[in-house]
């Protein structure tokens, strides 16, 4: 798209920092209501009931899920079960939702089992209006994903995608005076009626036809998990060697390598959790 781009313009206008400042992402949404469904039963009992989804294999979630059109029902249940053992609260949701492996410790030989209380970092860095126990959960997930995914993930993207083809772009959204008045405005008018982005809704229809603005949310995703099964599988084998894994001694060869195994037979999706271990073993190398 960029390169398409830049055959008719040298600077372009993106529209990221939308959905963190405006409320736009699904979690904003569901997150509070799945939560608000589960709060009310004793952390144990939710424990409990993630264990009884658990111990329901993966075939049968799948069985189940296929009369009703849900794709690898198995592998959410499973997911979800996961969640339902770890999270204490919603701010523990969103940790779980952002993060690909539960224990990142449990990667580290030497630490698996250190357990302990989740990183802190998110927490420090929330401003002390949004620091209490009363304020508002979807405010503090905008503020983290701000914090975080919007500078280290989002914008790191698109500047790499449009550099590579020497275009410049521009993000209206971060103007100092736009963010400053997104962060000044009630929730109300960010998300209203499960609607995100409520109030940017409303200056486009000034302009737009509803038909161009009432659309699905589709994010640029590629296939990755199924390239790492075909022509991608070489490579990663390389990388996640458990020859090369134990010689460098960073990461547990068991676990990467039960991972590897569960995404290789199509049991599992677990392509999120894989790139990440790859993109440090291509990083280090052969060191």
């Amino acid at each position: 798209m960029c390169r398409a781009a830049r055959q008719r313009v040298t600077v372009a206008l993106s529209g990221d920092a939308g959905d963190e400042l405006f409320g736009g992402y699904n979690r904003y949404f569901w997150g509070p209501r799945v939560w608000d469904k589960v709060a009310w039963l004793p952390y144990p009992a939710r424990q409990a009931l993630g264990t009884a989804v658990a111990a329901l294999p993966l075939g049968a979630w799948d069985a189940l899920g296929g009369p009703a059109g849900v794709n690898r029902l198995g592998d959410k249940a499973h997911k979800l079960a996961a969640r339902m053992d770890t999270v204490r609260s919603l701010d523990d949701l969103y940790r779980s939702l952002v993060s690909e492996w539960p224990d990142p410790a449990a990667l580290v030989p030497g630490l698996a089992g250190a357990g302990g209380e989740p990183p802190t970092l998110l927490d420090d860095a929330l401003p002390s209006a949004l620091a209490g126990a009363d304020a508002d959960n979807r405010a503090r997930m905008m503020w983290w994903d701000s914090q975080t995914y919007l500078p280290d993930d989002i914008l790191c993207k698109v500047d790499r995608a449009a550099m590579a083809c020497s275009l410049e772009t521009r993000v209206p959204f971060l103007d100092h005076r736009v963010a400053e008045l997104a962060w000044r405005l009630p929730m109300a008018l960010k998300i209203r009626g499960g609607t995100g982005k409520w109030a940017l809704r409303q200056v486009l229809y000034r302009y737009l036809p509803p038909a161009l603005i009432e659309r699905p949310k589709a994010g640029f995703g590629i296939p990755v998990g199924v390239w790492l099964r075909g022509p991608l599988r070489e490579w990663a084998e390389d990388l996640l060697a458990e020859p090369r894994l134990r010689r460098q001694g960073w990461l547990d060869p068991a676990r990467v390598r039960g991972v590897w195994a569960e995404h290789l037979s199509g049991r599992r999706d677990w392509t999120s959790r894989l790139w990440g271990v790859l993109m440090f073993q291509a990083w280090v190398g052969e060191a």
